[in-house]
């Protein structure tokens, strides 16, 4: 992974192989703690399940992290004395808050690391601290497994983060 500054709040990183995208998972699952959103945005095959899958190796949690795009939204319990992660799905809810109201993620985020994929719009209200994760890939006819992963900290959670270890 290769990481290029932008400005002193984003991380930008390179990614090459889903294999390293699966290890950013790990490296920013030892950042996290409970009550921590993550948000991942980007492109239906650009790693987002990947990611929390690496995550979630990283969190010590059960159950394989797959996408739950047809059941919305996960709980893997931690197999040690973590967080649970809690995996949404996003993409196929239209609306804002409201309709996430039903997933109660406002109840489960204080124990758990609650990560949201397509979330944009949506979860923003349930914390002012959340870590925004974009994944950007080429698109089209394309075998590229390169992505360019930029990180947005938000609030004063993620202020005194330390993301440069994300790129060691």
């Amino acid at each position: 992974m290769e990481a290029v500054p932008r400005n002193p709040v984003e991380t930008e990183l390179t990614v090459t192989s889903p294999e390293q995208m699966r290890e950013l998972g790990l490296k920013l699952a030892k950042l996290l703690r409970a009550g921590d959103l993550v948000m991942l945005s980007g492109e239906l095959g650009a790693g987002k399940t990947t990611l929390t899958r690496g995550l979630g190796e990283g969190l010590g949690v059960r159950g394989a992290v797959t996408s739950p795009t047809f059941v919305i939204a996960r709980v893997h319990p931690s197999l040690g004395d973590g967080p649970p992660l809690v995996h949404v799905d996003a993409y196929r809810l239209g609306g804002g808050l409201d309709e996430m109201e039903d997933l109660d993620l406002d109840v489960s985020l204080p124990e758990s690391v609650v990560v949201v994929e397509w979330g944009e719009g949506k979860v923003e209200e349930l914390t002012d601290d959340r870590l925004h994760v974009q994944i950007h890939r080429a698109v089209g006819d394309t075998t590229d497994e390169v992505r360019h992963v930029t990180l947005t900290p938000v609030g004063e959670r993620w202020a005194v983060a330390d993301l440069s270890v994300l790129t060691a």
